[in-house]
């Protein structure tokens, strides 16, 4: 008898699936949106299956991904994101796929952003609060290097001051709804209410629109 028909056979190793690294994928109105992989993050729009272009998502795109993209895919997509960037967008919830664009059109602004976040909510919006055509992100950081976070301020419309600063610095959750942005924007330059705001030990989103409210009346 052949004693080699006795060998056991090697076993076939099956090739490992190759990871494919994760991006941020969401549906805005019967368009899919998408955002690429660390460190060449742009934003696209799915013209055919399969056929990506770059576009630029307005804040009501932006805005979906709240519903669109969930907690774990963030998860696995801020792992190849730098630390202070993930820290950054992890400070958000409703508006994180907002805080990505912001970060990744306005990386002058870092400092800024990490010490005042509730500033990205009006970076974010500044098509909406200028009025006006599309987004301005080179605009925008032409004028920080120019003329640093004042000068940023005063391009979205608030008052270029220091207690504009103090004031965002002191907003508990940079999550700020969008249509407290405006009211908020006039209350700031009005005296008293930046007083009350600016001496407030820590400003809720209910304590924000308390101070906007009399604008309104």
């Amino acid at each position: 008898m052949n004693s080699r028909s006795f060998r056991p056979s090697r076993p076939r190793h099956t090739p490992l699936p190759v990871a494919t690294p994760p991006e941020l994928v969401w549906l805005h109105d019967g368009t899919r949106f998408r955002a690429t992989l660390w460190p060449d993050v742009s934003f696209e729009t799915e013209t055919a299956p399969g056929r990506w272009e770059a576009a630029e998502p307005d804040e009501e795109a932006l805005a979906s991904a709240a519903l669109g993209v969930g907690a774990t895919q963030w998860r696995r997509y801020l792992e190849y994101a730098p630390v202070p960037v993930r820290e950054f967008i992890g400070r958000f919830q409703l508006n994180r796929m907002a805080a990505l664009a912001v970060a990744i059109k306005c990386p002058g602004l870092a400092g800024e952003l990490a010490a005042a976040p509730a500033l990205t909510a009006f970076l974010a919006a500044h098509r909406d609060l200028r009025g006006g055509g599309g987004p301005a992100w080179e605009e925008i950081e032409a004028v920080h290097e120019r003329d640093g976070v004042f000068g940023v301020l005063q391009w979205l419309g608030l008052p270029a001051s220091r207690q504009t600063l103090a004031v965002l610095r002191n907003i508990v959750d940079p999550d700020l709804p969008r249509q407290l942005l405006e009211p908020l924007r006039a209350a700031l330059w009005e005296p008293a209410a930046v007083w009350a705001l600016e001496h407030a030990p820590a400003l809720t989103d209910e304590k924000l629109a308390a101070a906007c409210q009399p604008l309104a009346a």
